[in-house]
């Protein structure tokens, strides 16, 4: 088949690649116009038009996907099918162009977990499994047909990090399989059934941590947000980001204020927090302007104690 990708960040790239190196015949390639990153504010293309170029392949770079003259060259391309992999939100006169439809890669099990921030929502409320859905695109968002979906188990140790590289890595397999099957005409369109949960785009206020919510409850927060963008907590007016925490579930008979630190072990190198309902101890952070370190490094050039308080 004759296939458009439309995708812009690193997630899209196992995916892209996987069709690169498939039967099918990309034809062309919708990502997002390069825009200013990092602290030097460089004009970068994003990772998808840097693979694209590296392939010589068509691309598009609309600001607007409404734009007339966008719509044309989308046409002119002839595609049987258009593949999404963590792209923007297609308006009805762009995904209903394709005579074999516009399918969607999203990193959950819908119907859970709609939106813009599967991954991250998954870990922050504590789930023990997510998944790969691919999906026949219709107007209402992440709300379409299903052609396959795949589980995968979120481990204790995972992250935002671990997690996002599993599933991409994942994700691209089930793809190329769900394409196979729309070529073949045998591929399932299945309604969505079962609890619609949402997974909204993460704001600064989500990222930070409140000291009275229960351990396992900001432990779930830093895995979600790890590495990036972060959660984080005030010290002395400089923002701390958190990385890695431990969580033991040891309640404490302390009556001292959540955010309080109780312990600072120089053998374990743990930072040890009070919460709503226990402890936390912290093993990964960074302050504003320095490196991310582990606890006993950054205990080294930033002097705590007992009683100082994370608000």
């Amino acid at each position: 088949m004759n296939i458009v990708f439309m995708g812009t960040p690193e997630f899209a790239i196992p995916s892209f690649q996987a069709l690169l190196e498939s039967v099918h015949q990309v034809v062309g390639v919708v990502t997002v116009p390069d825009k200013p990153t990092g602290r030097g504010l460089k004009i970068t293309p994003s990772p998808v038009k840097q693979l694209a170029l590296d392939y010589n392949l068509p691309l598009l770079q609309p600001e607007k996907l409404t734009d007339e003259d966008f719509i044309r060259q989308l046409s002119a391309l002839k595609a049987d099918l258009f593949v999404l992999v963590a792209f923007r939100i297609l308006p009805e006169a762009v995904f209903t162009m394709p005579p074999r439809g516009t399918v969607n890669l999203h990193a959950s099990l819908l119907p859970r977990y709609r939106g813009a921030a599967p991954i991250n929502w998954a870990l922050i409320n504590g789930e023990t499994e997510t998944g790969i859905t691919i999906f026949f695109i219709k107007k209402e968002i992440d709300t379409g047909n299903i052609i396959l979906q795949e589980k995968v188990e979120i481990l204790p140790e995972d992250n935002f990090g671990s997690l996002h590289n599993k599933l991409m890595t994942i994700g691209a397999e089930v793809l190329m399989e769900a394409i196979d099957l729309i070529e073949a005409n045998e591929a399932p369109s299945l309604p969505q059934t079962g609890e619609v949960t949402k997974a909204p785009r993460i704001t600064k206020e989500i990222c930070r941590i409140n000291w009275d919510n229960p351990a396992l409850s900001i432990h779930n927060l830093v895995r979600g947000l790890s590495p990036c963008p972060g959660a984080f907590t005030m010290l002395d007016n400089r923002l701390l980001k958190i990385f890695t925490t431990q969580y033991v579930n040891q309640p404490t008979t302390l009556t001292v204020k959540p955010g309080t630190i109780i312990e600072i072990s120089q053998k374990t190198g743990l930072i040890s927090v009070v919460t709503g309902d226990g402890t936390l101890a912290i093993q990964e952070l960074q302050l504003a302007g320095k490196k991310c370190m582990c606890t006993s490094e950054f205990l080294k050039g930033c002097r705590l104690k007992v009683g100082d308080q994370f608000v």
